[in-house]
């Protein structure tokens, strides 16, 4: 069933600070337009520039993600990116006052909680998921990443860490749905090792990060207090208590989860591969990821899109019918020269496939373009309608007894002639439930794998004969 887009009902504020920055930020999540995807704006600068949240805008991955547009950055994306990508917003404009993303707790929960407060608005537009079609691997064999993209019907995330490190070993951590993401994933703070602390302070990082926002894992039991005095105050925190108590966690913090740090990688990675823009369909496999493995297979994902849409559909037009010429005619009253059907490859619970051969015989190209034979459009809505009759008289006990009338046909676009020697794929989705006898479908013509025509068709099926 086609999916429609969606959008906030209305706008979010937070205020925080950067994680890096220090920097007091307000940012508001407001409600977008069909098509709009995820853009930031930076409302503190001349003109208000945005900035698109696309891969191709990344500009460094220093412990986040960072996007630059119009000669405007924001840093920190990827938090409030997974959490719209995880409640399935499909278009938000994100309005900050500042250069960084608020790092409230560390996590995305925040963020999830207020979004399914103000809930969400259907829009008109279809969902335009990427359906990936084939293995897709990809690897840094220097640093040890690896990363593997397989076809799924969901999007489902299997995440592995390794830090040669005794405090947090080898990890994993999966999502086999979207709709696991606030429940297992959301919540999951954001992590530092205690002996990364000194490095990134004096690179100028972290200068809004504490306890309360991140997790200091410590992993040796040789710390000295002067130590973590050192670092409190190099971190400008002169009078906050550090304690340790051996191998663990800075503080005694309580993990919610003896794998949350993979998990905040897992959570990293639908932010990150958020920037794709487009939705996912896909199983992706994780070893040893970061911003920077995550936004190149991004890069990786999105030349996937373009090659599969110069490619087009695939269908196996070698299996064996569903139904084939005979069984049609059984179900459609039209004869020759207006069955237009040749047979049924698949059928789904909302969808359906068939096929028609265009040949040079048949009676309409004598008068339709004589020595320029084009198939008319016409006739495509038509065979078109005739798939999805058939799709709505297998709904019913009986099927010779009805007939299925078409009552509207809306949105109706040609692409590509289509010519004798062609071979048309018809695909019929249903978009709501059949309610009444009342049909409603959206049909696509492939030649080549490529959409030649397009139409949205509601139609009525008839009990009419005994």
């Amino acid at each position: 069933m086609t999916e429609k887009q969606r959008t906030l009902k209305e706008s979010i504020v937070f205020n925080g600070v950067g994680l890096h920055t220090g920097e007091p930020v307000t940012m508001e999540i407001c409600p977008a337009a069909d098509n709009h995807g995820y853009k930031f704006q930076r409302v503190d600068l001349e003109n208000q520039p945005i900035i698109k949240a696309d891969v191709d805008y990344v500009v460094a991955t220093d412990r986040g993600t960072t996007l630059e547009q119009h000669g405007a950055r924001v840093y920190t994306t990827e938090h409030v990116l997974a959490a719209l990508y995880a409640c399935q917003v499909d278009n938000a404009l994100i309005k900050i006052n500042g250069p960084e993303i608020p790092i409230m707790d560390g996590s995305a929960i925040l963020f999830v909680n207020e979004i399914e407060r103000v809930g969400f608005e259907d829009q008109t537009a279809d969902r335009d998921y990427f359906e990936l079609n084939e293995n897709i691997p990809w690897e840094d064999l220097e640093k040890g990443i690896e990363f593997l993209a397989i076809p799924d019907v969901n999007y489902r995330l299997t995440v592995m860490v390794d830090y040669n490190s005794p405090v947090l070993g080898t990890q994993h951590a999966s999502m086999y749905q979207l709709g696991d993401f606030k429940k297992e994933i959301a919540k999951c703070r954001t992590f530092v090792f205690l002996r990364e602390l000194e490095y990134l302070a004096s690179n100028n990082l972290i200068k809004g990060g504490d306890l309360d926002n991140a997790i200091v894992l410590v992993d040796r039991p040789d710390v000295a207090q002067e130590e973590l005095d050192r670092l409190a105050k190099l971190l400008g925190k002169d009078k906050l208590q550090i304690s340790i108590d051996g191998i663990g966690v800075l503080n005694s913090t309580k993990l919610q989860y003896e794998n949350e740090p993979a998990r905040h990688k897992l959570l990293d990675i639908v932010g990150d591969l958020a920037l794709v823009g487009k939705p996912i369909k896909a199983h992706i496999l994780a070893a040893r990821p970061g911003h920077s493995g995550n936004v190149r297979f991004a890069k990786v994902l999105k030349e996937q899109i373009k090659k599969q849409q110069n490619q087009g559909r695939h269908f196996d037009l070698t299996k064996d019918p569903v139904y084939d010429i005979n069984d049609i005619e059984r179900i459609l009253p039209h004869r020759y020269p207006f069955l237009m059907v040749d047979k049924i490859i698949e059928i789904q619970e909302n969808s359906i496939l068939g096929v028609k051969n265009i040949t040079m015989n048949e009676p309409q190209f004598t008068g339709h373009f004589p020595g320029n034979p084009v198939f008319p459009g016409v006739l495509q809505i038509e065979a078109m309608a005739q798939v999805g009759g058939i799709f709505a008289l297998t709904k019913v006990e009986d099927p010779h007894l009805y007939s299925t009338y078409f009552m509207k046909i809306d949105n109706v676009r040609f692409k590509q002639k289509v010519m004798p020697g062609d071979t048309v794929v018809f695909e019929l989705v249903l978009t709501s439930p059949i309610r009444r006898g009342l049909v409603e479908m959206s049909g696509k013509a492939y030649v080549n794998g490529k959409v030649v025509s397009e139409a949205s068709m509601l139609a009525q099926i008839i009990k009419d004969k005994e």
